[in-house]
Parts: C-alpha cells; structure tokens; sequence
C-alpha cells in the first residue's frame, strides 16, 4: 500500500543525534546515559530518556538484538499458522488495508518513538511492510489477535487491596499477564524504566521492540495494568491499547486524570485497564470498547478484581460481556480470587505472590495444571506486584511467574540514573538497581515431580497434535503418558478421545471424551465440543 504524507511520524525538532551503542561486555551496553543491561535473574533493564525519536533510537540501539529476535519470533509463528505463501500474501494485504487509519489514531509522539525503535528492526521481514510500518502493526498485535481470534490465551486476572484488606493499609495491586505467543517470547523479558521530556517518569515490563505499557506505574503511585474483554471483530485498526495505557501511565497521576485520557482515544477491542492510584488511594477498571465505555468502582468494600469481563452499569446488558461470563473462564477465576484473598486476611507482597502462582481451583480442587480456570494457568509472560503509596514493585522471573520476583524501588531507581549520579565508568555497571533484599523467593512447585510431569504434558501434548493434524499414527505409550503426566487435565483425554475417533476407534474415543467430562473443563464451547464428539459416536 503506497504511504501517504500523513502515515510519516514527525521528526522536526527533535534530537536525531545519538551517540553510537557501546558494549561494555556480553549483557550491558550503553548509548549516551542510556543503558541496557542484564541482571543475574535473566531480565533485562533498560533505561532511556529524552525527547520521543531520542528515546525511540536510543531504545532501538541498545535492544536491537531483542526486538529482531522478538519480531522473528512473532512472524516465525505466523508463518507456521499460514505455511501457504499465496495465504501469507494475502494476509499482508488483509493487514495493510486493516490497519490503513491506524495512524490517525497513534498520538504524533509515539508514532516518532516507534519510529525511531524501528530504525533497527534489520531487513529480515522488509517483505511484509517496511520497518516503521510494521512495528506500528506489531503494537496493535495484542488487538487485532484479540479481535479477529477472540483469544482465550489473553485470560489475564488482577487485583487490588487496600485498608483493612492490605498488611499496611497501603494499596497493594497484583496482576498475572497470561498473553502466550510462545515459550520463545517470553523468555527476553525487559524491564523498562523511562524518563520522559515530558509527562512522569514510568516503569513497565515489555519486550524487544514494544514501547506500549500492559503492566506498568509512575513515579506518582500510578499503575496500570489490561486485562482482555470479549469484542467484536472491527472493521479498522484504531488506538492500540498498549498505546492508551502508555499515555495513561505517562501523563496521569489520578484516577480522574486517567479516566480523562482514556474518554480521549477510540479503540477497536473491548479492555478492562485497572488502574491504581497512590494519591487517591483507590482502584478501579476503566472500561473500555469501541461502542461503550464504563468505569467500576467498588463500594463498602477494600479489594477490587479484575479478570476478563466488566462490572461497570454500562456494560449491564451487553451481549458479548454477559455471554464472555456465561461461557468463559473469566467469571470462574475472578471467584477463586476472591476466595483466596478471602482466606487471606490481610494482603502482603509475598501473599500477593502466592496467589498470583495458585494452580488450584475454587476449593483447592485440583483441576489439573495448565487448566485456564486456574490463576496461574502455567504460561504467563509475568506476574507482578505494585505498592504504589512506596513507589516499589515486584516482578517475576522464568519460568512463568514461578521464578524469584525481583524487587525495584522506583525513586532508587531513577535516582541512579539521574545526572550527577549517571556513570561511564564500569564499576556503575557493577552496581545492582533492584532492591534484593527484597526479593520474593522462587516458588518451591518448581523443584517438585508433579512440575517436572507438566513440561513433560506440554512436549507430549505437542507430539500428539502434530500426529492428529498430519493423520499419522501414534504409540500407546504416547497416549498412555500424556494422560499420566497430567492426570486431572481434561485435555489430555479430548486429545487422545480424537486421536482415537480419527482413526475409527469410537469405542475407545467414547471411553476418553467421557472421562474429560468429568474434569474441570475450561469453557463452555470446550465442554460442547466434547458432547459433540459423543453423539456423533452415539449416532
């Protein structure tokens, strides 16, 4: 699609003059009094600052090698859904016309800032778009896989607590971000810590490539956090959410301010945004949808949850809202939440940290690992804890949330980095940011058997699909140990019930799908499916 003058970001006037990146050794690296470095938990820091093309360079300079391997991992993946190159072809078309408003509804300032990140995106996939064109695709990702997919793999839950509900009365806030788009893509995990010219100074973890915010908060005590709704598919490409919230994060400090930002924008897939704020001491979801927008706030209560329906009055009647707690996993994990924060009395960091790593369901019934309903479904790219009257937050390392979550203080943090304190020499490399003796311990599950069968299912569950979908034949041992390594799943008997009715065996089939039914099954459409299965074999 031929660029019109209006696609450009504006350059004018801001700083393209950056210095060239040095490498100080294999994991820091510096570009100016911007830096990137890897701690000893395999996450990456970065620190940029200055004007939008300032920030996007320097960002893009110092993360080069992260955000192409990013990129190959997202377009690998979409290579591997559609091996057609005629499909593929086609879907570059389908993306460009798409996505042909989105940048009428990106602020100027952050179509300079990807800009400027996408001077080092390489040429490895100049066949899709040219290198800004694609990154500003690659922000409304989350969005248009949301929407033209509906993804389940977007199952966030969150949560907030204060008064009598938290340890210190402070506001305390915990999220799990269950966005998968494989083992890959959440392996080079950044923490960004940003010093705008303009608006607050902010934190988020985020990825090679990405400058939108899914978790973040401000050097005000603001955080804000998305959590998926059920949309509609749209006809065009609008403000990504990542975007919204990044201009939320950047220049709000109050809920008020937030809400004022968000009434702002258009955007084209239904989100619930929780944001917190220190200042007023309180939480709420601001909702939003192409066609509507609500605001939640609980009343005569000190905790408010979050997962992947609204509770605002404007979505009282909607039909995808109502349907999306009817037939989801949404309404089943915002229950097991308020169970567990229930049975905890008063919510500290490390308490929050247990329940975003909870595998059970509501009972502490076990219902298998990997189960949706379950907090802490076994794929989340991060878990992380925010108490924003302190300016501290906690954040978890690989595998899933399971790892240590590593302490920040942000006014340590920036205090750093900030001019006179700012460092050329390599003994400031040397020199930790984050808080360690406050660090949360790693949870214990990893080191157990029934955690050791679970990424045993995971690779025995993918030689089973890829004989299902190829019509091959597998062994009885295959079958036998993927139910073994997973015993309370109910997927592991679907995908062997299928396995058995493709090849004509309706009486073993039979016997699986009606085992599944009396596990925990995730959804609605799921349990359908498999009833589907048993009258086709009835009949």
């Amino acid at each position: 699609m031929k660029k019109s003058l209006r696609d450009q970001p504006k350059l004018a006037g801001y700083n393209n003059n950056i210095p060239e990146r040095i490498q100080i050794n294999d994991s820091t690296f510096t570009v100016g009094k911007n830096q990137l470095r890897k701690n000893k938990h395999g996450l990456w820091e970065l620190y940029i600052k200055g004007d939008p093309l300032e920030r996007g360079l320097a960002n893009g300079s110092l993360t080069r090698e992260l955000l192409q391997k990013q990129e190959s991992i997202f377009f690998s993946k979409i290579e591997e859904m559609v091996p057609s190159k005629f499909k593929q072809m086609l879907l570059r078309k389908f993306l460009a016309w798409y996505n042909r408003k989105l940048y009428l509804n990106i602020v100027d300032e952050y179509k300079t800032e990807i800009y400027g990140v996408s001077r080092y995106s390489g040429d490895a996939y100049d066949y899709v778009a040219d290198d800004y064109m694609r990154s500003l695709y690659l922000h409304g990702a989350h969005d248009i896989g949301h929407a033209l997919k509906d993804l389940a793999l977007v199952g966030c839950s969150s949560f907030a607590v204060w008064d009598d509900k938290s340890v210190d009365g402070g506001l305390l806030i915990g999220r799990n971000f269950d966005f998968y788009a494989g083992d890959e893509f959440a392996k080079q995990k950044i923490i960004a810590f940003v010093a705008p010219d303009t608006g607050y100074k902010y934190m988020s973890v985020t990825w090679g490539g990405m400058i939108g915010v899914v978790s973040g908060m401000n050097d005000q005590g603001l955080t804000v956090t998305i959590n998926a709704g059920k949309s509609d598919i749209p006809l065009v490409a609008k403000t990504p959410i990542s975007l919204l919230t990044r201009e939320i994060l950047q220049y709000a400090s109050t809920i008020e301010e937030a809400i004022a930002i968000a009434k702002k924008r258009k955007v084209f897939v239904s989100e619930a945004i929780l944001v917190g704020s220190a200042k007023d001491h309180n939480a709420v979801t601001i909702e939003v949808s192409p066609n509507n927008f609500g605001v939640y706030e609980v009343a005569n209560t000190s905790q408010l949850l979050c997962s992947n329906h609204f509770q605002s009055d404007a979505y009282a009647n909607d039909e995808n809202n109502i349907k999306q707690k009817a037939e989801s996993h949404s309404q089943y994990r915002y229950d097991r939440m308020e169970e567990l924060l229930t049975e905890n009395e008063k919510i500290d960091p490390k308490k929050a940290v247990s329940i975003l790593r909870n595998t059970k369901g509501l009972h502490d019934k076990d219902i298998g690992y990997g189960n949706e309903k379950a907090l802490n479904q076994l794929l989340a790219h991060h878990g992380i804890v925010f108490q924003p009257d302190q300016l501290k937050v906690w954040i978890s390392t690989n595998p899933y949330q399971l790892g240590e979550f590593v302490s920040y203080d942000l006014n340590n943090v920036f205090e750093k980095f900030d001019p006179p304190n700012v460092r050329s020499d390599k003994q400031n490399f040397k020199e930790t940011i984050s808080d360690e003796q406050l660090d949360i311990p790693a949870d214990d599950f990893i080191k157990t058997k029934a955690y050791k069968n679970y990424e045993r299912y995971r690779q025995l569950r993918h030689e089973l699909m890829a004989v299902i979908d190829t019509k091959g034949k597998a062994k009885s041992t295959l079958l036998t140990a993927l139910k073994t390594a997973n015993p309370e799943y109910w997927e592991a008997y679907e995908l062997v019930g299928r396995y058995y009715y493709d090849k004509g065996y309706d009486a073993a089939a039979l016997i699986e799908f009606k085992k599944a039914l009396t596990k925990e099954i995730t959804t609605v459409p799921d349990r359908e499916r498999i009833e589907k299965y048993i009258r086709k074999i009835g009949n």
